[in-house]
């Protein structure tokens, strides 16, 4: 098995995951705002580097979100593209747990029951979800919600979005500036495809509007 996974809730990112798991080629950029011109030309160095086509490709997967509007259409336009254009199939996977992986197995080191995982929103928000960690499983509880730091539940938290609001989020050090990446994605999606387990559609979660306005009609001058 060979996924191409692609995530833009938060960075821009693209890897090549093996069926066990094993990361071929990956890129990702630090940039949250410059999306559609850099995924594009990752994905083909990625392809090309690792000497791959799409005939060696079996799967695409992509983070759905939560994210903010344009960055998060980009990486699921691109995807939904590149399955139709390879006759591929396509999943999606909410963002957060390409995070929350890595969190519950830490989690479950350190005794902590259930957490938190946190993301940038922008407008001093992030967006978070509930996580049990089941012998260093994740196991979703609540979300994803888009909230005020001060609303989201007492619990250590994982996540730049943790890490931004350090005063109101229970952030947990190592994992302060962890952004949801497609090569974490992709090893989370390989893991319910081997078990024979749900993805979800490729609808995005958005949570809120987007930023951008539709402009009123002019004012009549006097």
């Amino acid at each position: 098995m060979l996924i191409l996974s692609i995530d833009t809730s938060a960075i821009a990112s693209a890897a090549l995951i093996t069926g066990d798991g094993e990361t071929l080629q990956a890129f990702a950029t630090e940039d949250t705002r410059t999306h559609a011109e850099v995924l594009a030309p990752g994905i083909q160095e990625i392809l090309t580097t690792a000497d791959v086509t799409a005939a060696d490709i079996d799967a695409l997967v992509v983070g759905v979100g939560p994210g903010p509007f344009t960055g998060l259409r980009s990486g699921i336009a691109t995807a939904r593209s590149l399955a139709f254009a390879w006759n591929k199939p396509l999943h999606g996977v909410m963002s957060l747990d390409a995070i929350a992986v890595e969190a519950a197995l830490d989690a479950w080191r350190l005794g902590i029951d259930e957490f938190i995982v946190a993301t940038d929103a922008r407008r001093k928000e992030v967006y978070w979800a509930r996580y049990r960690s089941t012998g260093g499983t994740p196991e979703l509880l609540d979300g994803p919600h888009v909230a005020a730091p001060a609303d989201v539940p007492e619990l250590p938290a994982y996540g730049k979005g943790a890490g931004i609001y350090p005063d109101q989020l229970h952030a947990v050090a190592d994992f302060s500036g962890t952004q949801p990446t497609a090569e974490a994605l992709g090893r989370t999606a390989v893991v319910k495809l081997t078990r024979g387990l749900p993805l979800l559609e490729t609808t995005p979660l958005y949570l809120r509007e987007s930023d951008a306005k539709v402009p009123g009609p002019r004012k009549r001058a006097l």
